[in-house]
């Protein structure tokens, strides 16, 4: 019986043992998808205790905590910051074979050293030992994302943001590179008109720009494109239920946006042309810069709308939605690669149920002009852990190259969350490794170690252009 959480941890086997630890283990992190706040990278942040750090914003803790019966007072409320710790403290011996069981204890080791197991018990000396750990400069922000190996992350900005963060890191010679990532999703939320055209009127005024009609408006979102890209920006991406891929003409999408701009109802098949509309102009000026477009697909988003009402989005109120994706993907990948203007694409799924049809739709559109330019992205949210990870890594491999993928990313807003790609790269190495001991792959260490260097590191290194 192997002890819990040792060096070999999801280790199965000697292959696996040697491929991790000889080709994996060591190698810089590229999270080239994350939602690390950049005024907190920016401003260097230290944290006041373990709960700031650990459990502010984090929604995944605040689903376990409710499921154990948890009062929303010691998760989102009141209570003072150490009783939300106890309450955390009180529920994770109840989360065993959960994720989060996993990677609060990797998290715990890896930041503080701390190798007991959390509980009612342990927890007024871990949260005081971590909390005191916090108040030094090696436990700021930079310096978590620093001890980590972490050599380029790229936040999620919205195209009106200015970007101000960013450009202090990098006149501050911070060594991590961190670059925006543009992310239009408001300026495509036509199903929310008086919302959206709220958004185009501080477009307006980032831009300078008076916007009046569709063709303004197309002119002002795209040259804040255009500034992304003078700061570095190589990657757009998008978080929607589905692709939208609609018919349209360019008359049908400028009646909408009038209506939009009136405050005039429009009809749900309005409502997805202009979002299929906006979605295509992006991923052609994605093209055109030689940027990655990605898209996160499948969400269900705010089902709980007495808690949505309560607390707001991003609360732990979102599920596996069970949408079409495979005729509109192809629709608007076929679309953009007829005109010659399919950009570099990460697809990521949140249905298990989807896997197979989304890795072989994404597969029909390799050109040879790009190793891996349609990818299958990794294991996304709920499926962000080792059953999800392992079903999104055997899809893609019984139906595209493995080999060829650009590896693991945070998706996070935890400065602690970098032990994800420990956890990646074991289960990566564990899946090789049971292969080579099954007789199902050649015993050539040194081939299979370079290719689980490839996918942990230089893929994604070589394929996005980083300044």
């Amino acid at each position: 019986m192997q002890s819990f959480l040792n060096e070999n941890f999801l280790l199965t086997n000697d292959t696996a043992r040697e491929l991790y630890h000889d080709y994996a283990k060591d190698l810089p992190i590229i999270d080239y998808h994350c939602h690390l706040p950049p005024d907190e990278i920016a401003d260097n942040k230290t944290f006041e205790n373990l709960t700031d750090v650990w459990l502010r914003g984090d929604h995944y803790k605040w689903r376990a905590m409710r499921t154990n019966g948890v009062s929303e007072d010691y998760i989102t409320g009141a209570r003072n910051d150490y009783e939300k710790f106890e309450q955390w403290a009180a529920t994770i011996p109840y989360t065993l074979r959960n994720p989060l069981y996993h990677w609060s204890h990797l998290e715990l080791q890896r930041y503080f050293g701390v190798s007991d197991i959390l509980s009612p018990k342990t927890a007024k000396n871990i949260y005081d030992a971590c909390t005191i750990s916090l108040q030094k400069p090696e436990f700021s922000t930079r310096s978590l994302i620093t001890r980590m190996n972490v050599e380029v992350i790229c936040t999620t900005d919205d195209p009106i943001d200015n970007l101000a963060y960013h450009q202090q890191l990098l006149k501050e010679g911070f060594e991590v590179k961190v670059y925006p990532t543009f992310r239009p999703d408001a300026a495509m939320n036509s199903g929310e008109p008086e919302a959206l055209s709220n958004y185009i009127d501080k477009l307006a005024a980032v831009a300078n720009k008076d916007i009046s009609t569709y063709d303004d408006y197309l002119t002002a979102l795209k040259s804040r494109h255009d500034y992304f890209a003078q700061h570095g920006c190589v990657l757009s991406d998008h978080g929607i239920d589905h692709i939208y891929a609609d018919d349209y003409t360019e008359a049908d999408i400028k009646t909408i946006f009038d209506k939009i701009r009136a405050n005039t109802p429009i009809s749900p098949q309005e409502e997805n042309q202009f979002k299929s509309a906006i979605l295509f102009e992006v991923a052609r000026w994605n093209h055109k810069k030689g940027w990655t477009q990605q898209f996160h697909l499948g969400a269900l988003r705010n089902i709980n709308n007495k808690g949505l009402n309560t607390l707001g989005p991003n609360t732990g109120w979102d599920a596996i939605g069970d949408f079409s994706q495979t005729a509109a993907l192809a629709r608007f990948l076929d679309k953009l690669n007829s005109e010659n203007a399919l950009a570099k694409t990460i697809v990521y799924n949140l249905n298990p149920a989807d896997n197979e049809v989304i890795a072989s739709v994404v597969g029909c559109f390799n050109d040879g002009e790009v190793a891996g330019k349609m990818q299958f992205g990794s294991a996304w949210w709920f499926l962000d852990q080792k059953d999800g990870m392992t079903r999104q890594l055997n899809s893609l491999s019984n139906i595209g190259l493995i080999s060829r993928m650009v590896g693991m990313l945070t998706d996070s807003r935890s400065f602690l969350s970098y032990p994800r790609h420990e956890y990646f790269r074991r289960i990566l190495c564990n899946l090789f490794g049971e292969d080579i001991e099954n007789g199902e792959l050649p015993a050539d260490i040194e081939w299979t170690g370079k290719i689980i260097s490839d996918i942990c590191y230089h893929n994604a290194r070589n394929y996005f252009n980083f300044r």
